[in-house]
């Protein structure tokens, strides 16, 4: 399944992956840190939705209280 998810409290304007059996896949950011967003995206290619929460899930962007990988830590957990 494609998931397309708004982040709120952030620079990137939408986050699109693909979620096939658990795993993530084609990780987009549209805005944001084009370079730093890539390279989160690679990283976590193939690696299992509950793995890549538990990694990204509550870091804090310049005291916002989330950031680009917290939120996509919450687009996955909304969408398993």
């Amino acid at each position: 399944m494609t998931v397309n998810y708004t982040p709120k409290g952030v620079c990137s304007r939408n986050i699109a992956f693909d979620l096939e059996d658990g795993i993530i896949r084609n990780v987009k950011f549209t805005g944001g840190c084009n370079g730093n967003l890539q390279g989160i995206g690679k990283l976590v290619e193939g690696m299992k939705a509950d793995e890549v929460i538990s990694r990204l899930e509550n870091i804090n962007c310049n005291g916002k209280g989330t950031s680009c990988p917290d939120q996509l830590a919450k687009a996955i957990k909304a969408n398993i």
